[in-house]
């Protein structure tokens, strides 16, 4: 599954970086989506497997905190970003004639620097406030350092950080996905307003591939882990961490790949390029 997540998230970073038919502010999104897919799922899945290879479940404490770190920028990186691309369907669906207009490569290219400094930043805060417990036994119930897991073991007091990490879930998680829900509902009233059925399809098609990604991020991350608090149990919470750090992942490749026509292009054209080659004389 891992290798599939990583060989499936290169080749559509390969599509769009090869084929300039997909040089648009859509796609520039989507390669960097795929980016932090692979790096998202690299944070952890390789150091479990290890774990599986050897029998031994051994994590060094400095080792732990990295992982903590990088798990948490590439996750929230990923919400940031779905957000974003919510963003850009509006802007193509609800306002065409200005699109690449608003759209232009200097907004695109500041978004996403912008979303990588600032979760640096927010991912940082956090491996900061976990440094500053003291953690007699490191005995986690997990196949990662994950942030709560980690600070339930602290023998100090974690009443700051329980705040920190409560405020920090509201304001990363109901606020970008409460931008999500704005974006498409000014979509959804555009769609109505075409009066033409296939007008209606194709740019509500434009949407099925991101919505989906953004039903299976919040439903795995958000729903199955309410259910896990809600059972107190450390395996509803390792199931609802492998639903979005492996199979989130490894669907958004074939969801972006068979859903889009010019993904599949892409990927044909590539594929068919070094036979063309060999035939021109």
């Amino acid at each position: 599954m891992y290798l599939i997540t990583v060989f499936g998230n290169l080749l559509i970073i390969l599509a769009v970086s090869l084929d300039s038919h997909l040089h648009t502010p859509m796609y520039f999104f989507l390669s960097n989506l795929s980016f932090v897919d692979i790096c998202f799922t690299s944070t952890t899945i390789p150091k479990m497997l290890w774990n599986i290879q050897t029998q031994s479940q051994v994590i060094i404490y400095e080792g732990c905190i990295t992982q903590m770190y990088f798990y948490i920028l590439f996750a929230e990186l990923d919400d940031i970003l779905l957000t974003v691309m919510a963003y850009d369907r509006y802007v193509a669906i609800c306002h065409p004639p200005h699109y690449m207009v608003i759209m232009n490569l200097r907004l695109c290219g500041l978004l996403v620097l912008i979303s990588w400094v600032l979760i640096a930043l927010y991912s940082l805060l956090h491996s900061l406030m976990v440094l500053r417990l003291s953690c007699p036994e490191m005995q986690i119930p997990h196949f990662f350092c994950e942030l709560s897991q980690v600070v339930q073991l602290a023998s100090s007091d974690t009443f700051l950080n329980n705040i920190v990490m409560y405020f920090a879930a509201v304001l990363m998680g109901v606020g970008p996905f409460a931008g999500i829900l704005y974006s498409y509902s000014k979509i959804v009233s555009c769609i109505c307003k075409i009066t033409s059925a296939q007008g209606k399809y194709k740019a509500f098609s434009t949407c099925v591939s991101h919505l989906f990604v953004v039903s299976l991020f919040y439903f795995t991350a958000l729903g199955v882990y309410l259910s896990s608090a809600a059972t107190h149990t450390s395996h509803s919470s390792t199931i609802a961490s492998v639903m979005y750090t492996v199979v989130t992942p490894l669907l958004n490749p074939f969801n972006y790949s068979l859903r889009n026509k010019d993904i599949k292009g892409a990927l044909k054209r590539f594929y068919f390029m070094p036979s063309l080659k060999d035939q021109i004389p």
